[in-house]
């Protein structure tokens, strides 16, 4: 129920979208991961956004999204996890995809040499796990989490409220992540659609009220789970204004 991947032919791979090109990097157990990086359309890039998309699919379902950024003036790293795509390995656990993200992020810095205060986080569904724990591994320049969830045990609660709570230790994946936002101490958006029938819009809420100013919650009405496919370009602008406005702030910050 996790982890839903959509596999890639490594001997017919997809072409990158227009902008964009393949790009490899290693986990820490030497899992090959594959990605698209786009650069900015215009210089230099307001930010650098690193995507984790949800429990589904892999990079080939989110390359207008990437797209969509890039056109605004943002780099852009659409990976896929272990398991996902053409990236080698099998998604298993939490900790697994965890170690993917952060190698994600170690790319960005290392090899497209992006400031980590120049860096977002932005984690869609399932992803949100990924980049809340990222999130905690490193001071980036903001963190934006889409129809995400507070914890495994919350959203059973909330969709198998049958389910005693005392049998939700027995979960192998724990995805904590309003614990984790204790810990984040730079800008955070979340975002929602409501009604959401596959993450209920009150497991947003409890994101946004664990987590450390500053900080912004964004509910859209009949967006449903994905907001940025169902909101359009009115959400783009939204993005924007809080990505460019986050960066500035935490490089004014600094200089000070």
């Amino acid at each position: 129920m996790t982890f839903r991947p959509a596999l890639l032919d490594a001997k017919r791979p997809p072409q990158p979208p227009s902008g964009a090109e393949n790009v490899w990097f290693t986990s820490a157990d030497g899992t090959r991961l594959h990605g698209w990086y786009f650069n900015a359309q215009s210089r230099p890039p307001a930010a650098t956004i690193i995507y984790f998309h949800g429990n589904g699919g892999n990079v080939t379902n989110v390359g207008w999204w990437g797209q969509s950024l890039a056109s605004r003036g943002f780099n852009v790293l659409l990976f896929d996890y272990r398991g996902y795509g053409l990236s080698g390995g099998t998604a298993a656990n939490e900790a697994d995809l965890y170690n993917d993200g952060e190698a994600a992020l170690s790319y960005v810095i290392n090899e497209k040499h992006a400031w980590a205060n120049q860096i977002v986080l932005y984690g869609q569904s399932l992803g949100t796990t990924v980049a809340s724990e990222t999130a905690t591994r490193c001071a980036c320049g903001a963190l934006i989490l889409e129809s995400g969830f507070s914890s495994a045990s919350s959203l059973a609660s909330r969709r198998l409220p049958l389910l005693p709570r005392w049998l939700h230790f027995l979960g192998r994946n724990r995805f904590e992540s309003a614990r984790k936002l204790k810990g984040v101490n730079f800008p955070v958006l979340i975002t929602h659609g409501e009604p959401d029938l596959t993450i209920p819009t009150d497991e947003g809420r409890a994101l946004f009220a664990a987590a450390n100013e500053p900080k912004k919650l964004l509910i859209f009405p009949g967006a449903g789970h994905s907001v940025f496919g169902s909101a359009g370009p009115v959400y783009l602008d939204q993005l924007e204004q809080f990505i460019r406005g986050a960066v500035v702030s935490r490089d004014a910050t600094e200089l000070r």
